[in-house]
């Protein structure tokens, strides 16, 4: 339940997602509309876990019960109750994930460009919901699946949702390549759509679709080339003295290393 609330795919960070790319909005009123009523409504999908955290620790016993681990996947996980929930929340949810790391707001994708936080979110809600299908597949009481049930819901609604969106945007051929308002003009039209094989004595995917015929965006063709050098062996300068490497690697720099000394 902690990870549904504080972890990298929980309520709080869909929250705070869309909350951030509402606030930063720039464009068509509606789009941040919708984000600033996703984001509200994430709230309360917060309140709903957090309540079931602290449903599920009223007269939670302080050491681990042999029944507490009949799942031998649960059991192997859990091994006891996370002291946190005693020592700093007095029985209550927090934001933290599984293992009591606070929530990370690095884990926020609020880029500026509408279609690509619609493709973060729709990650996000991704991630979301299998959580949450695995969450409902580790319970057997009643109430508890039918609020995953609840929450599943909406992460299915929340990924159609984004998706919306990016037709309503102009589908795969409309806001590819993101940005689109950059000129692909300016693109190395050499790699622009080539695949590059890495791998040294075959070459897969010829016949994939990334490899051959018409782009996704619908704006070049897919072409497969093997690795090779595109550029000379690099070469780096000789250290600065200010960075104090030894004094062999930099052979040749001691007039430079007395002029250094000779200004303090």
């Amino acid at each position: 339940m902690q990870q549904a609330i504080g972890g990298i795919e929980g309520e709080i960070r869909v929250c705070m997602q869309y909350l951030f790319q509402a606030w930063n909005s720039r464009g068509p009123v509606r789009y941040r509309d919708m984000l600033l009523e996703t984001g509200t409504e994430e709230i309360a999908h917060i309140e709903m876990l957090a309540t079931a955290v602290a449903l599920n620790l009223e007269g939670a016993p302080l050491s681990l019960q042999e029944d507490m681990a009949k799942d031998k996947v649960i059991g192997a996980v859990m091994g006891g109750m996370n002291p946190q929930h005693v020592l700093s929340a007095g029985l209550g949810a927090m934001a933290v994930d599984s293992n009591g790391n606070p929530f990370n707001g690095s884990w926020i994708i609020s880029s500026g460009n509408l279609a690509a936080d619609m493709y973060a979110n729709v990650m996000a809600e991704s991630t979301g919901r299998l959580l949450a299908t695995r969450l409902w597949e580790a319970t057997d009481d009643p109430g508890m699946k039918d609020m995953l049930s609840f929450l599943i819901a909406h992460d299915t609604m929340h990924q159609n949702q984004w998706l919306a969106v990016l037709e309503e945007l102009g589908g795969l051929k409309g806001v590819h390549p993101i940005p689109n308002s950059f000129p692909q003009s300016q693109e190395n039209q050499e790699f622009n759509y080539t695949f590059v094989s890495t791998h040294i004595d075959r070459m897969s995917e010829t016949d994939a679709r990334w490899a051959k015929g018409q782009s996704m965006d619908g704006k070049g063709e897919f072409s497969v080339i093997t690795a090779e050098p595109q550029g000379g062996e690099p070469q780096l300068g000789a250290p600065d003295p200010r960075g104090h490497a030894q004094v062999e690697q930099m052979d040749g720099q001691a007039g430079m290393i007395d002029k250094i000394k000779d200004a303090f």
